[in-house]
């Protein structure tokens, strides 16, 4: 099969489309893995800490010293990346809409100041204070505004969702606790069940939109 001048823009149409493709299978699989690394690597950390108490200390508590520093803070810098490359894979399909373009920057944001919390652990000061409100601040407006990106684009159920989890993330800190340990794991666990969820969805329709380009392919190729 060769290709005519008028077919180029169909090839380089394709090529774009299968960057695109697996750009959005990588993002999905990240939003998958993030939130299993990350909670296998601080429950590990807890489990090295039999002093760390849910009524008495901060997660942050975990990355001082010792084997549960490593642990914690290796665990929020690797999933600050694996979410900054969900969140660009996530930015890929919203992209036509302004409060997606917001929200995705946003979130973006929001996983290198997860990787600062790691980078920067309470030894560090007081830019680990800064860096651990910037993320659970900009955690809960990423998602609202995202949500409503995916509702303008008609995807009204995910988009539901995301709102719900972003609002689950921001008024839990609306309540008293006895340690901010718990409003912490709470805000991460509503994050954390909402990447799975979208992340599973950005890897099928990756891997159905690659199957059906196939498909077209090689119909293409018999025409031709």
């Amino acid at each position: 099969m060769c290709y005519q001048f008028n077919e180029a823009p169909r090839v380089l149409s394709s090529s774009k489309q299968a960057i695109k493709l697996k750009k959005l299978k990588i993002a999905g699989t990240c939003g998958v893995l993030t939130p299993i690394i990350v909670l296998t690597l601080i429950s590990l950390a807890i489990h090295y800490s039999p002093w760390f108490s849910w009524t008495e200390n901060a997660l942050s508590d975990l990355g001082v010293q010792g084997t549960a520093a490593i642990l914690f803070n290796s665990s929020l810098v690797i999933g600050g990346v694996l979410t900054i490359i969900f969140a660009i894979g996530l930015r890929e399909i919203l992209l036509n809409k302004t409060l997606g373009r917001i929200g995705t920057l946003i979130f973006i944001l929001d996983g290198a100041m997860l990787c600062a919390i790691g980078i920067f652990p309470e030894t560090a000061g007081d830019i680990h204070f800064y860096v651990s409100v910037a993320f659970f601040v900009l955690l809960p407006v990423s998602m609202v505004l995202n949500g409503v990106a995916m509702m303008e684009s008609s995807e009204r159920k995910t988009g539901s969702f995301t709102i719900t989890a972003g609002i689950v993330a921001a008024t839990v800190w609306i309540f008293q606790w006895s340690a901010v340990a718990i409003p912490e794991i709470i805000a991460a666990l509503a994050a954390f069940v909402w990447s799975i969820v979208l992340g599973i969805k950005l890897s099928k329709q990756a891997s159905h939109s690659q199957l059906q380009s196939k498909k077209r392919n090689r119909t293409h190729t018999k025409v031709s």
